[in-house]
Formats: structure tokens, C-alpha cells, sequence
């Protein structure tokens, strides 16, 4: 079994920043690429930012510039640094992992539990 648990969402004003962690933890041969994705009231879920397992970076067009995405493979934990935060990046944002439990077995991806983000305006 594997778990993703985010931390760091919390109510912040227009401008400001947020650092979201997200660690997985359980049985872990390898992880793959990992991402986060955000959620609004009423809308679908979205991709915001993902690296793949060689680092490479992939970022939404309504958040490049503002945020970073990087992660500690020692630490199999992801982080997503946000900055000149706005209203519209309001939302739950999930973080989503893919693992190998076993040398040679499947991969699967998994998702964490969300933090709620709120940028007031």
C-alpha cells in the first residue's frame, strides 16, 4: 500500500505564497513521474505542475512563471512553490505519484487526500 499525504495549503491574500509538500510513504520500489492538480468548486480537476522521474518540468500556462515544482527523491517528496498567489488559484490541490511496489511489478499511479488553498483577493 502506498499513501500520499500534502501539507502546507492554508488562506493567504492576492500576492502572497504558499509551499505545498506532498511525501509518499509505504511499500516503495521507485516512483515515476509526480504532479500536482488542483480542483475549484464546480470545476474538474486540472493539471497545475508535474516532473518527470529525469526532472523534466511541466507547468500549466495559467501558473508558469509563479510556480515551481521540485522534488527529493531521497525523501520521495514533492513540492510545489507558489508565488504572486491569485484568487483564481483557489482550490483543493491533490498530489499524484507514480509507483512500483516491486522490482519489475506494474506501475500504478496514486493520488493524496488534497489541501484546500484560498487566496483571498
Amino acid at each position: 500500500q502506498v499513501q500520499l499525504v500534502e501539507s502546507g495549503g492554508d488562506l493567504v491574500q492576492a500576492g502572497g505564497s504558499l509551499r505545498l509538500s506532498c511525501a509518499a510513504s509505504g511499500s516503495i520500489f521507485r516512483i515515476s513521474g509526480m504532479g500536482w492538480y488542483r480542483q475549484a468548486p464546480g470545476n474538474e480537476r486540472e493539471l497545475v505542475a508535474t516532473t518527470s522521474g529525469s526532472g523534466i518540468s511541466n507547468y500549466a500556462g495559467s501558473v508558469k512563471g509563479r510556480f515551481t515544482i521540485s522534488r527529493d527523491n531521497a525523501k520521495n517528496t514533492v513540492y510545489l512553490q507558489m508565488n504572486s498567489l491569485k484568487p483564481e488559484d483557489t482550490g483543493v490541490y491533490y498530489c499524484n505519484a507514480g509507483v512500483q511496489t516491486a522490482n519489475g511489478g506494474p506501475w500504478k499511479y496514486y493520488w493524496g487526500q488534497g489541501t484546500q488553498v484560498t487566496v483571498s483577493s
